[in-house]
């Protein structure tokens, strides 16, 4: 936790979203492995148009605005309404789902094309798991996540 750069963040970002004309609140939430940011008001739906690229990208910008050597390795998560979250959620529950898919079956499954965000969600949540592994596969930005059985039981 850094107030400082906190407190730079939230500014940066009531900036940017008066640059779109936007007036809206901007709030940060600690969690346990990021800082939430969260931005409320009426009109903030308007970010969540084309299911929320506007918001993927604020947090691509914050956390690029504000290099790992000030965050270390904290992220900013951009949500807006909740609507972050509800798909954080979602994207966590289809990974355990292919996880017990791959267990049961044997078979390696495939997961995306996700953003970098979406990839480090997935691969957390399968490494809470025993015996199950991931990897990303792709050169470009949307990358497929495979998730298997790891050969290290």
């Amino acid at each position: 936790m850094n107030p400082e750069l906190d407190a730079r963040v939230l500014d940066f970002l009531t900036d940017v979203l008066g640059a779109m004309g936007l007036s809206l609140d901007v709030a940060l939430d600690e969690t346990p492995d990021a800082a939430r940011v969260n931005i409320t008001g009426e009109g903030a739906d308007t970010l969540l148009r084309r299911q929320g690229e506007t918001i993927d990208a604020l947090q691509v910008i914050v956390n690029t605005a504000f290099r790992r050597e000030e965050r270390g390795d904290r992220h900013y998560i951009v949500d807006v309404q909740g609507f972050r979250k509800a798909k954080d959620d979602e994207l966590r529950q289809m990974a355990q789902s292919l996880m017990e898919k791959a267990r049961d079956s044997g078979i390696a499954q495939e997961m995306g094309p996700l953003n970098p965000y979406e990839r480090r969600l997935v691969h957390l949540t399968v490494a809470d798991e025993p015996g199950m592994g991931t990897v990303s596969v792709g050169e470009d930005f949307l990358k497929t996540v495979v998730i298997s059985v790891s050969a290290q039981t």
